[in-house]
């Protein structure tokens, strides 16, 4: 997510906070918000798809997530 995004997001939370968020701010808040949780969720799947666990036996399972076994 752009910087700019982000640095918007922080500023609108903080008018929340103050109680002075208009409604469009709060729309524009939770869109903000809904695409920035997509990106963490995204990003952090991609994460666990890199990540691989070694046993004490040496043997290694990978985390990557087997689309097949979910049918």
């Amino acid at each position: 997510m752009e910087q700019k995004k982000l640095d918007r997001i922080n500023e609108l939370a903080k008018k929340k906070k103050e109680g002075t968020l208009t409604e469009e701010e709060a729309a524009e808040r939770k869109a903000l918000h809904e695409e920035y949780i997509l990106e963490f969720r995204r990003s952090f799947g991609a994460i666990l798809d890199n990540t691989v666990i070694e046993y004490p036996d040496g043997s290694r399972k990978s985390l990557k997530k087997d689309h097949n076994e979910d049918q």
